[in-house]
């Protein structure tokens, strides 16, 4: 049970939402988009989130779409992790979705949810940011369509009132060659410590981490790194852990010299696994 009481909103347009949280923010009921709910649950029995007003957005048909459209496809917000995971278009987001949470969790637990999510894992967001994919947000200006590795630095950026609504990814990505792995440091059970994900493309590799740092991310620098030629698998490595993002997580679940053992470990897992991949 949550500690507080909220009003319910089930908007059925774009436009309806975005005119209800103008409405309901106007009247200092300091409004909540709502699609799966698991956040707004945990972190309000706990006094960290709270809202007199909340607005569904799971009746809109944008943003429960899935399909192919022309060179891209397209996956709604409101989509669960487990229809995604079902579906299997995008197999590396497939496999990195599929080791969030648990099962029954995964049915709650919505794309957008996911993405935009306060707690700092938030893995779905990695297979976006290697395949260079697009989001559409939708605003009181109406719909933009913007490239996730511009509005995400370090959460989604949205102005006050905009919705993640889709995510369109291009076709030429969702086949490409890939190394995804989540460690826990209680192996099946627990929070995760780290997951990474790599995608090979252009012959070159990609890679997006999770749980390293209170942000999940994407670095052309490491990438650089990661991808230099003439130098040993060692080198590679040690220069692209000398320009991680800062800081390191040291918490509960794993110091920072751990966390960085484990991913200079992922690291050598993944390049070993794609370097000889051409895609």
């Amino acid at each position: 049970m949550l500690p507080f009481d909220f009003d319910y909103y089930r908007p059925e347009t774009l436009q309806e939402a975005v005119e209800l949280y103008q409405y309901l923010n106007q009247q200092g009921k300091q409004p909540f988009y709502f699609s799966g709910g698991t956040e707004l649950l945990t972190l309000g029995r706990i006094d960290l989130a709270y809202t007199e007003a909340v607005v569904d957005i799971k009746g809109i048909p944008e943003c429960n779409i899935m399909q192919a459209n022309g060179d891209h496809l397209l996956l709604g917000s409101t989509l669960s992790l487990t229809a995604i995971e079902e579906a299997n278009h995008f197999p590396l987001l497939t496999k990195t979705a599929s080791e969030v949470a648990d099962h029954s969790a995964r049915g709650k637990i919505t794309l957008g949810g996911n993405i935009c999510a306060r707690i700092f894992y938030r893995e779905a967001v990695l297979p976006f940011l290697l395949a260079d994919s697009r989001v559409i947000i939708n605003g009181a200006e109406g719909k933009k369509t913007v490239p996730i590795n511009d509005v995400f630095q370090g959460h989604l950026r949205l102005n006050e009132g905009e919705f993640l609504v889709q995510t369109a990814t291009d076709l030429s990505y969702i086949h490409a060659p890939y190394f995804t792995v989540k460690r826990r440091q209680q192996w099946e059970t627990g929070y995760p410590l780290i997951t990474l994900a790599a995608l090979k493309f252009n012959q070159k590799i990609r890679v997006a981490v999770s749980g390293l740092c209170p942000f999940p991310f994407r670095s052309s620098a490491v990438e650089e790194s990661l991808n230099a030629q003439g130098v040993s698998l060692a080198t590679r490595i040690d220069g692209a852990i000398s320009v991680l993002p800062q800081p390191i997580l040291e918490d509960i679940e794993g110091s920072k010299e751990y966390r960085l053992f484990v991913l200079r470990n992922l690291l050598v897992d993944a390049i070993e696994t794609l370097d000889h991949e051409r895609y």
